[in-house]
């Protein structure tokens, strides 16, 4: 089964440094197969046997903790979802720049009525769109000064989550297919 490794947090601002080539490794020392990197913040596709999301993330959470010594948080998606996330895009039209068009992948589907709090209006032109466990988000300014990024953090929606702009999203669904 294709499946996606989405780390939060390595190799920003000279913290958490995860050489690709170690990631491999350890991915392949893990029991995964097929394993491919796309780019130095911590995208992994590969492919390993069906297990359940959360085993397989603490499985690389653990292998991390063992090898660099910190933890990370990483989130799962198997190719079918990260499919989902990309037919399911409710922004495509809105946003015309893949860097300032963003997926926020949540570990859960935060409560509805925190999400309804967001006013929406009052962060124009900025927009965003809540899907399952993913949030879509347009920033035309991008998500340094976002008022709307601020106001969808972790601590606000009670769920942990890992960003990523649409050209690496398209790129690990590409990966994946190509592999399949």
């Amino acid at each position: 089964m294709r499946t996606i490794a989405l780390l939060r947090g390595i190799n920003v601002g000279g913290n958490k440094k995860v050489p690709m080539a170690d990631l491999r490794a350890l991915m392949e020392r893990l029991g995964f197969s097929d394993v491919k990197t796309y780019v130095q913040s911590g995208n992994v596709v590969f492919s390993g046997p069906r297990r359940a999301a959360r085993t397989i993330a603490r499985e690389i959470e653990a292998g991390i903790v063992e090898q660099f010594g910190f933890e990370v948080l990483i989130t799962i998606r198997t190719r079918d979802e990260l499919a989902a996330v990309v037919a399911a895009n409710p922004l495509g039209e809105v946003a015309t720049v893949d860097k300032r068009h963003h997926v926020v992948f949540l570990s859960a589907a935060p409560d509805p009525a925190v999400v309804a709090e967001i006013d929406e209006v009052a962060h124009e032109p900025e927009r965003f769109e809540l899907i399952g466990r993913e949030l879509y988000v347009w920033t035309p300014e991008g998500i340094t000064d976002s008022p709307l990024f601020k106001a969808l953090s972790e601590k606000r929606l009670g769920v942990r989550a890992t960003a990523r702009n649409w050209r690496t999203v398209a790129k690990l669904l590409e990966m994946a297919d190509a592999d399949a």
